[in-house]
């Protein structure tokens, strides 16, 4: 329990101090109670130091702050209760409520999913991880008890979309290995909603946790298999995703995959639809317009030190959606490389300042540790 909130405190670059600071103004906005300073001072200290055991209540605010469940929080595994003999009336009022699942409730779910969706673009996923376990526990239990097909598919379909989100915010909240397991649970969902674009994009997506974890010749093979199991179903817009996700990671292989990137990256601007729409109506997870690309053909070209990286990244800063707040501390990281590759530091640092900003702002552990990396190039 110490370690894991010490590495998810340093994660975020925090102290103990700002640890401190980030409880009372949490329990500021939420009209809690909570001791003085200086006795929050020596809870933290006690936690860090297996002292003292975080409790129920302390646990509820830390989570949202540290972007964690329970049991990363705290080491402890969820046990189900004691198995139930019998049961068979609950089982049927469970599979009953299942029936009564249609339309409008999946269309609930999929509001749901795109209110998280939206939340976490602008403010980070921290604050939402008891949302979405509950979003998905739910989701779940839906598709658990619902018997038929034509039940069952709907929801899946939902769970795949709810799933595949859990897992980026997993993932950009550092907590890797719930990140993998939403990543397989999508997938799972995917397949038995019969979506082989749901497949494609939580396959591509979980190819970034193997790059994250030091194998990016795997995420490659992943990527490029997510586009095969795609097949000729997938919309333009997604083909366009799956293409330049592709570049980012042979990018991230390094020159021996330069030409695979730039290839991939043309490839992701023949198949774009023109114009300035980003969402595609089939797949409401991609956002994908030539301003996009423009900024991810950047952040390929920064990783491989390319001259015109610089100009791409730029024009893309300039055209950024301001809700994409995530998207920015992202963008700021890539034009710090570029300016690095290039000598000019000052820049370079310019943008990882805002960049650091941005991150504490929406609490990414994972461009934290970007930030972190470019930084001890400067």
């Amino acid at each position: 329990m110490s370690e894991r909130l010490r590495d998810a405190r340093t994660a975020r670059g925090w102290s103990q101090e700002r640890l401190v600071r980030e409880i009372e103004r949490y329990a500021r906005q939420h009209a809690l109670d909570v001791p003085t300073t200086a006795s929050l001072r020596v809870y933290v200290s006690e936690w860090e130091n297996g002292k003292r055991k975080i409790s129920a209540r302390f646990a509820a605010i830390l989570r949202p702050l540290l972007g964690l469940t329970d049991g990363e929080l705290l080491g402890e595994a969820q046990t189900a209760g004691p198995p139930q003999v019998g049961g068979y009336d609950e089982l049927i009022s469970r599979i009953d409520s299942a029936r009564s699942v249609g339309l409008s409730m999946v269309k609930t779910f999929t509001d749901q999913t795109e209110l998280f969706r939206t939340m976490d673009r602008q403010a980070g996923a921290a604050a939402l991880v008891d949302q979405m376990t509950g979003h998905l526990a739910r989701l779940e239990d839906a598709l658990t008890f619902a018997v038929l097909p034509d039940t069952r598919r709907p929801v899946a379909q939902a769970l795949a979309a709810a799933a595949t989100l859990a897992a980026w915010q997993a993932l950009d909240a550092g907590a890797v290995e719930r990140a993998w397991r939403n990543y397989e649970l999508g997938k799972r969902a995917a397949q038995e909603a019969g979506e082989p674009m749901y497949l494609a994009h939580a396959m591509a997506e979980q190819a970034y946790v193997l790059s994250e974890a030091g194998r990016p010749e795997l995420a490659v093979a992943l990527v490029r298999d997510a586009r095969r199991a795609g097949g000729g179903s997938m919309s333009p817009r997604l083909q366009a995703w799956l293409y330049a996700a592709e570049a980012e990671l042979c990018a991230k292989v390094g020159p021996e995959l330069a030409n695979d990137c730039r290839q991939a990256l043309d490839m992701a601007a023949s198949v774009l639809p023109p114009g300035d729409d980003a969402r595609d109506p089939d797949m409401l997870s991609i956002f994908l317009n030539g301003s996009h690309l423009t900024r991810w053909r950047g952040n390929a070209l920064a990783m491989l030190g390319d001259d015109d990286a610089v100009s791409s990244l730029y024009q893309a800063l300039d055209s950024l959606d301001s809700t994409f707040v995530r998207a920015e501390s992202g963008l700021r990281c890539d034009l710090a490389q570029a300016h690095l590759a290039r000598g000019e530091y000052d820049q370079a640092q310019e943008h990882l300042r805002t960049a650091r900003l941005l991150a504490s702002r929406t609490g990414s552990a994972r461009h934290r540790r970007r930030i972190d990396q470019l930084t001890q190039r400067l």
